[in-house]
């Protein structure tokens, strides 16, 4: 099974999952689109998505598969939280509706699936399964409301880190992000995205090394990725199209791209270099509900 959530849940981002990701900087749609002169009221507000995204293999392949997903965004007691992937993400601070500048401390929960069951490439596959790895971690964030098209656009950075407490890597991930998000009309919004991965040297080895073992019985050239470092470094691009004219509730479709780039000694190891490749595109489309 792949990693079924990574794009879709931030493919329907353009909900608020990263901008206001798998949205949240409010991370549920707008509370008053452009000319809508209704008042925020700051009520709960709960945005879920399910659809399908064509992802790689793992985390370096040449190759994608389409698979099912959802994704879930919302306010609840005003506290926001959000899925971004397979993580998901609750802010502890409880802001005040409206535009204007608001911060964001919260905790994440996650699980990284990579490589922890069936995967087409014979070589990589002969390198053996991996455990699922549970993470927690925590981010923190700021995020101005009102910043170029309206009193609605939303401009969002965040720093997000997590940990392994599973002993899979025995490592972390730090993860700083930015986002943009507008709505266009009541009935659409856009999002543009980007974000990079450091990991730490227990994730190189575990996800990106070949040991003498592992190299005998799958052909590919062993390598040692045990070092920290920049991994990856993310694009995004998401549309959201409400059905039912009002982006506050009711039905909407969305779709996104999101291009990512090896980078360092990990685009270097053979997964990537040898039988797969340092570009990694995914795509997903969706249904959405809010309420």
């Amino acid at each position: 099974m792949r990693p079924i959530l990574s794009s879709l849940a931030v493919a329907l981002a353009a909900t608020a999952i990263l901008a206001a990701p798998a949205g949240a900087q409010g991370s549920t749609p707008p509370a008053s689109p452009p000319g809508d002169n209704a008042p925020d009221t700051g009520g709960d507000r709960i945005t879920i998505g399910v659809g399908v995204a064509s992802l790689p293999d793992y985390e370096g392949a040449s190759d994608n598969s389409w698979s099912p997903g959802a994704v879930a965004i919302g306010t609840v007691g005003g506290y926001d939280f959000f899925t971004r992937g397979t993580q998901l993400y609750v802010d502890l601070l409880k802001d005040a509706p409206g535009p204007g500048l608001k911060y964001e401390l919260g905790v994440i929960g996650a699980v990284r699936l990579d490589r922890t069951n069936d995967i087409d490439n014979r070589q990589v596959a002969a390198l053996g399964e991996l455990d699922t790895a549970y993470e927690v971690g925590g981010f923190v964030g700021v995020n101005q409301t009102g910043v170029i098209t309206s009193d609605f656009d939303t401009l969002t950075a965040r720093v997000a880190v997590v940990q392994d407490v599973s002993k899979t890597h025995r490592s972390y991930v730090i993860t700083p992000q930015i986002n943009y998000t507008t709505p266009l009309s009541y009935s659409t919004l856009v999002s543009v995205g980007a974000s990079a991965d450091y990991v730490g040297k227990g994730y190189g080895r575990t996800y990106f090394s070949v040991t003498g073992p592992q190299s005998l019985a799958s052909g590919l050239r062993a390598y040692d990725a045990a070092d920290a470092g920049w991994k990856r470094f993310n694009l995004s691009a998401f549309a959201l199209q409400s059905l039912s004219g009002d982006l506050r509730r009711g039905f909407g479709i969305g779709a996104g791209v999101l291009y990512g780039k090896m980078l360092g000694r990990y685009k270097r190891s053979p997964i990537v270099q040898d039988v797969g490749d340092a570009d990694q595109w995914s795509f997903a489309a969706g249904l959405t509900y809010t309420f």
